[in-house]
């Protein structure tokens, strides 16, 4: 599959979501077999007043966020917002690494426009997934966004808002120069809830000539085969599936290539969770660094047998040695 001029074997993809996939957990996930990347969503209204501030002295959550290194293409930087401007704006300064703070050692591989979020606080504003009830606005978007950066410019989109309108709206976005699109196969009235319609997903790769990657309850190998079979997606892309199990990507990468895939041992989730944890360390401030680990710990080593005791231990750790102890701990118990 072929986005612009970048090219994915597979099309294995791994989702940018808010407060999980910072730098260590994508690094990770590479390292298991996706292929791509997306950073977590950066405001683009934020990106572009900072540049205003008179005051900034330490880099913003903003210039963090779209903080990238060579060893991570390729990786594209999403944006949301709802002004066309400043949208066009912000990926121009992240592409060019022309803004205050800047440290990015290389442009993005591309733009990608965020239309699918469903949180109360972006859509209130009309962002994210609020731009599926304003078509000709989510277009004035991609279209300035496309006519400002030299990179591809991709869209991530959900069924529609509160009823099914993927498909149009996907043409509409075409038409405005997305060279991608990515689907969650729910709408915005769903959110989250139990199920979802992946029939959309392929109403829409019938409507478009442009990549169509689809997502939504990847959690096993056999939901990653039944989007892929049922709908002619180009690839997937991982969201929740992959939080503490990076090796679903090897799993289903060993599947597309006819090999044998060996699941982690219990062992192997302990010692993955650890090397997170010191990752984070090296990438974070310490106390920054140890709160965040802790959620992804807990899933690492969920449905490990002393996994609950455990967990009550790594929430309660106040230092980085003590939760390794705990990692440890529960290692020795199992071995």
């Amino acid at each position: 599959m072929n986005i612009g001029s970048i090219n994915l074997k597979h099309g294995l993809c791994l989702a940018p979501m808010a407060g999980a996939t910072d730098r260590t957990f994508r690094a990770i996930c590479r390292e298991y077999g996706a292929e791509y990347t997306v950073s977590e969503m950066i405001s683009a209204k934020a990106l572009c007043y900072d540049q205003l501030s008179k005051k900034q002295i330490m880099p913003s959550a903003s210039v963090e966020l779209a903080t990238i290194y060579k060893s991570e293409m390729p990786i594209a930087i999403q944006l949301f917002g709802r002004e066309p401007e400043l949208i066009a704006r912000a990926a121009e300064m992240i592409v060019e690494r022309e803004y205050r703070g800047c440290v990015s050692e290389i442009s993005p591989a591309a733009i990608d426009i965020n239309m699918g979020c469903p949180m109360k606080k972006i859509v209130g504003n009309g962002e994210g997934s609020a731009l599926m009830r304003e078509p000709k606005l989510a277009a004035e978007i991609v279209s300035a966004v496309k006519k400002t950066v030299s990179v591809p410019v991709t869209v991530k989109i959900r069924a529609g808002w509160d009823s099914i309108i993927a498909p149009e709206f996907a043409k509409q976005i075409e038409a405005a120069g997305a060279d991608m699109i990515c689907i969650h196969a729910r709408t915005r009235e769903q959110m989250y809830a139990p199920g979802v319609d992946i029939s959309v997903i392929g109403k829409v790769k019938r409507a478009v000539s442009i990549p169509v990657i689809g997502n939504g309850d990847i959690y096993t190998l056999n939901d990653a085969k039944a989007m892929l079979e049922q709908t002619g997606c180009d690839g997937i892309m991982l969201a929740r599936g992959a939080l503490g199990e990076p090796w679903l990507f090897s799993e289903i990468k060993a599947h597309l290539e006819g090999d044998t895939y060996t699941p982690p041992t219990p062992t192997d989730r302990l010692e993955c969770a650890k090397r997170h944890l010191f990752m984070m360390l090296d990438d974070k401030p310490e106390r920054r660094a140890l709160a965040e680990a802790k959620k992804h710990v807990a899933w690492y080593i969920k449905d490990i047998r002393g996994a609950a005791a455990a967990r009550d231990a790594v929430m309660c750790a106040e230092t980085p040695a003590a939760m390794a102890a705990v990692l440890d701990e529960l290692k020795n118990n199992i071995e």
